[in-house]
């Protein structure tokens, strides 16, 4: 699942309060989003990969067909 966006307030004031807790979420946040597109690309190979697979066992299975 994707990570969820950090809140950020919208007094500035607050911004300066919880600077720190701020700097910690968005750290956070921006970790797991790279760590959820690495998950992504490998789903996306695997399923590439797969595809690939299957396209040929369907062009075999196809030939086999055609010779009928």
């Amino acid at each position: 699942m994707a990570p969820s966006p950090p809140f950020v307030p919208s007094d500035p004031a607050d911004i300066r309060a919880y600077a720190d807790l701020l700097r910690q979420d968005f750290e956070i946040y921006f970790n797991d989003a790279q760590a959820y597109f690495r998950c992504l690309e490998r789903e996306r190979r695997a399923v590439f990969d797969e595809v690939q697979q299957l396209t040929q066992a369907y062009a075999q299975m196809i030939e086999l067909l055609a010779q009928e």
